[in-house]
């Protein structure tokens, strides 16, 4: 490996290292006041695409399921159905959600005020 090789792969490290540090999880209070009565469209890594309300009294409404939301601690908790329930940290910043799992990022979406989709 050449040298500017080597200071390109340690400098990418870096960044990574200074991106995952820059991501700072919500507390609970943060998030129920940037998400309740708001909508967030997004990707996961693991399940793709979404686009979800989450209104205030906890359901969650989207063009083709419902579900259930909310705050435990400092994540925010999720049932849809018989799925397990989840729970993820949230960094927010503006209008944009993070969501953070034990590995680190591993989705994130746009917060939209309201419920535009009319779910």
């Amino acid at each position: 490996m050449t040298d500017r090789a080597l200071r390109l792969m340690v400098l990418m490290t870096l960044a990574t290292v200074v991106q995952a540090a820059a991501q700072t999880a919500a507390t609970g209070a943060d998030i129920r006041a940037a998400l309740s009565g708001n909508t967030v469209v997004g990707s996961m890594l693991a399940s793709g695409a979404y686009a979800e309300f989450y209104a205030a009294d906890g359901t969650i409404r989207a063009a083709d399921y419902a579900g259930k939301w909310w705050v435990q601690g400092d994540k925010m908790c999720f049932s849809y159905g018989t799925d397990p329930e989840s729970c993820w940290a949230a960094a927010i910043s503006g209008a944009s959600v993070t969501w953070l799992g034990d590995s680190g990022a591993e989705g994130s979406g746009a917060i939209k005020p309201g419920n535009p989709g009319g779910w």
